[in-house]
């Protein structure tokens, strides 16, 4: 089992990875089959099933489906000129994706909300269906969306193909008793193996590149945030708030009068500025889904500005080890809130985050272990009820909340010695099966929990 360190934080949009980047992604693979069919193709359709239906409008799947089928792709995205390209859709009820030819589609008649049963595979599922100049299908294809931004086709989920199938890497571990066997027996951290794993497939050059590149767009995404007011788009008139705080408290540096418990409201405010920006649709990274995607920069950023000696060399090793957890959490569980609730986004993200502030102040492969074990545990049972199926509320301020758990996680653990009653291995297994076990309404449906109980929403 192998999920590179690029496949657990990936460059995209907001405000949700598996309802907006998913889809986009499905769209551009879709558009990639029908460039290499033997047959022209005149038009296409598409149907959302399942949480893609029920919460899809608040999370931009429609708008993210749309523009996948007309060429864009999360990495490249560009608002202007989506905004520019859904316009020309709307009046000329037509797509031009390059390498095909012009497709007819109506988003009035040729996107629809399915809001019956899930389709077998996934809770994030669509239909994807490319037609002749008759209107007859002639290609039909189903996707589900499971997380992260991860898609796959029917085929690739009934094979168990989610993971890299490539050449062997040198620490396969599946399990988090495997990765500390194997860090015992090869006098490695976490990162190390991590690092070798990931050397195995591409350059140091690569690596060490891209990992600068994920850091910098976290931290930029925290910054935009730091310095952005308003209202967030969707409905609710939700207000800003992190630009705000983070002024307060640079306001009361140096004037002896703050209490010592402040120092949450730093690792809160970062998180809530990177969820802010996903909320209003910008780049973020996903760690591991957009609607966790403030836990990991604000426990990084955190680390950075407010930990005594800390370095930027050891991004690297901070962002290695979150995501060997945040793979160990996917391919034993999920990281999916539409398949598990929030205890699979904040809650994984927490626990990578705790992992990796672990790693960076010196934490052994145990403590690391116990770390992310920690910060699972507290989020065990969470559900996913975003109000008015928009990424914000609760899903901004939870994020400053599992920063909160990272660090203390983190902290707890290196106060020991790395021995533990739970292992994380049992704690990811817990949550596997309080996710099979949550009633669908609390899955990301915006059918129960908080999305019913707020007034006028």
């Amino acid at each position: 089992m192998f999920l590179s360190v690029f496949d657990m934080f990936k460059v995209g949009i907001g405000p949700s990875s598996s309802h907006t980047m998913g889809p986009m992604v499905a769209a551009a693979r879709f558009l990639d089959r029908l460039r290499k069919a033997p047959f022209t193709t005149a038009g296409v359709r598409a149907s959302l099933h399942g949480s893609l239906a029920f919460t899809g409008v608040g999370h931009a799947t429609d708008r993210a489906t749309i523009l996948g089928l007309a060429g864009f792709v999360p990495a490249t995205y560009d608002r202007e000129a989506a905004d520019a390209a859904l316009d020309r859709i709307k009046e000329s009820k037509t797509l031009e994706p390059y390498g095909l030819p012009v497709l007819k589609f109506d988003p009035e008649a040729d996107l629809t909300f399915n809001f019956g049963p899930n389709l077998p595979g996934h809770a994030n599922g669509m239909i994807l269906s490319a037609t002749d100049a008759q209107g007859d299908v002639i290609l039909q294809e189903t996707y589900y969306s499971i997380g992260g931004g991860f898609v796959m086709t029917q085929a690739e989920l009934d094979a168990g193909k989610d993971t890299d199938d490539g050449a062997p890497v040198p620490y396969p571990f599946k399990s988090a008793a495997e990765m500390l066997d194997m860090a015992k027996i090869s006098g490695l951290s976490i990162a190390e193996m991590k690092r070798a794993n990931e050397l195995s497939r591409r350059s140091v050059r690569d690596l060490d590149g891209g990992i600068q590149q994920l850091w910098d767009v976290m931290n930029n995404c925290i910054e935009r945030g730091l310095h952005s007011d308003g209202i967030l788009p969707g409905g609710l008139k939700v207000k800003r708030r992190a630009k705000g705080i983070h002024e307060k408290l640079l306001a009361e540096r140096g004037m002896n009068l703050t209490a010592p418990h402040t120092i949450n409201d730093w690792m809160s405010v970062y998180a809530m500025a990177v969820n802010e920006e996903n909320a209003a649709g910008g780049q973020v990274v996903t760690a591991p889904t957009n609607g966790a995607a403030g836990v990991v920069p604000a426990t990084l950023r955190y680390y950075l500005d407010h930990v005594p000696g800390a370095t930027t060399s050891r991004i690297p090793d901070f962002l290695l080890t979150a995501a060997a957890i945040g793979g160990l959490v996917k391919f034993n569980a999920s990281i999916s809130g539409a398949e598990a609730g929030c205890q699979a986004e904040v809650g994984s993200a927490s626990a990578m985050a705790a992992a990796g502030l672990c790693a960076v102040m010196g934490g052994t492969p145990e403590q690391i272990e116990n770390a992310a074990e920690i910060a699972l545990e507290h989020h065990l049972g969470m559900t996913c009820d975003p109000v008015k199926g928009l990424v914000q509320v609760p899903c901004i301020e939870r994020n400053g909340l599992g920063a909160i758990k990272a660090v203390s996680a983190a902290s707890l653990a290196l106060r020991g010695d790395g021995t533990h009653f739970v292992p994380l291995d049992s704690a990811i297994e817990t949550m596997r099966q309080t996710g099979a076990d949550m009633h669908e309404k609390y899955k990301e449906t915006s059918l129960g929990g908080l999305a019913v109980n707020i007034p006028n929403c």
